[in-house]
C-alpha cells in the first residue's frame, strides 16, 4: 500500500477519464487523499471519497481563490472553469462539509506571494487578506480537530510566525515543500510532516530530502501537475506516478524502496486517521 497525500482527482482534467484514473489507482494499490481548492472543488473531493474505496477528501481554500480586486489572474484550464480570487470563506460552509466522514484534513490553505501586486501598499493589502483566511482555516481545524495541508510559494517566513504565533499548534504537512533545510527543520520543530513530490525533478532538493528523517516526510502527486520526467514531459500526472517520488527518496538516503514506502505509509496513516 502507498497513499498519495496529495492529489486533485477532483480537477477538470481528469473530466474525461476519471472514472479510469481511479481504476489504475486501485488496482495498484495506491490510496488518495483528494484535495479541495475552493468550495466547489471540497465538495467534488467529498464526492469521490463518498463514492471510491481507498479515496479520502481535504476540503479547503486555496489562497489562489480568495477574493480581491487587488490583482488579475489568468484561469487555469486544469483545475476548471472558473475565475481566480473571487470566493469569500465561508467557515460555516466549509463546517458543514466535514460532517462527511471521509474528510481527513483541512486544505490545501495557506499563503502564496507568487503573483502579487507591484504596489507596496496593495501588496501588503493582499498579504493581510490571505493571512486573515489562513487564520481563519486554522481555526477551523483545530474547532474539527483535523490536521491542515498547508500550501506555501514564496511566504515560509510569514506561515512559520502565524504557526508559532498559535497557542494551540496546528498539525499537518507542507505540501509540495520547496524551503532550505533551515525551513524545513523549522516546521518539524513544529511537529509537521514535509510533502515531497514530483517539484524533487525540476528543482534540487536533494539535501533537503537527505536531511529530513524518513519518519517525518509524506510522499504525493499534486496530479494532475508535476509529472515526474520519467512519464514523459507532456504527460498529465496521476496518483499511481507517486512510485517515481518513492524511488527518488529511496535512492537519496541509500534504503530500498520498500521500506520508503512502507514508513511513509505508516506516516500518512497516523496523521490523517486512516
Amino acid at each position: 500500500m502507498i497513499i498519495d497525500t496529495h492529489s486533485h482527482l477532483n480537477f477538470k482534467a481528469y473530466e474525461s477519464d476519471r472514472e479510469e484514473v481511479i481504476k489504475r489507482t486501485q488496482k495498484e494499490g495506491v490510496i488518495c487523499i483528494d484535495v479541495g481548492t475552493k468550495y466547489e472543488t471540497s465538495k467534488k473531493a467529498i464526492g469521490l471519497a463518498e463514492k471510491y474505496e481507498g479515496i479520502y477528501a481535504a476540503i479547503g481554500m486555496h489562497p489562489i481563490h480568495i477574493k480581491t480586486d487587488l490583482l488579475k489572474l489568468k484561469i487555469d484550464p486544469e483545475e476548471g472553469a472558473f475565475t481566480p480570487l473571487t470566493e469569500e470563506f465561508d467557515k460555516e460552509n466549509y463546517k458543514k462539509l466535514a460532517m462527511s466522514k471521509k474528510v481527513v484534513a483541512i486544505g490545501e490553505i495557506g499563503l502564496d506571494y507568487y503573483y502579487r501586486p507591484k504596489s507596496k501598499i496593495k501588496l501588503e493589502q493582499f498579504k493581510q487578506k490571505q493571512k486573515e483566511v489562513f487564520l481563519q482555516q486554522l481555526e477551523l481545524a483545530k474547532e474539527l480537530d483535523l490536521p491542515v495541508i498547508l500550501h506555501c510559494r514564496m511566504a515560509h517566513t510569514d506561515i512559520l510566525e502565524i504557526l508559532k504565533s498559535q497557542t494551540q499548534k496546528p498539525r499537518g504537512v507542507i505540501h509540495c515543500f520547496t524551503g532550505s533545510r533551515e525551513e524545513a527543520q523549522q516546521y518539524m520543530n513544529l511537529g509537521f510532516y514535509i510533502g515531497i513530490n514530483g517539484i524533487i525533478f525540476k528543482l534540487n532538493l536533494d539535501e533537503v530530502i537527505k536531511n529530513v528523517p524518513l519518519a517525518k516526510i509524506l510522499v504525493e502527486t499534486d496530479c494532475p501537475y508535476l509529472t515526474p520526467l520519467s512519464e514523459g514531459k507532456d504527460k498529465r500526472n496521476e496518483p499511481i506516478f507517486v512510485k517515481h517520488v518513492i524511488k527518488k527518496i529511496a535512492e537519496l538516503k541509500g534504503i530500498n524502496f520498500q521500506e520508503v514506502a512502507d514508513k511513509t505509509t505508516e506516516n500518512a496513516k497516523e496523521l490523517f486517521s486512516i
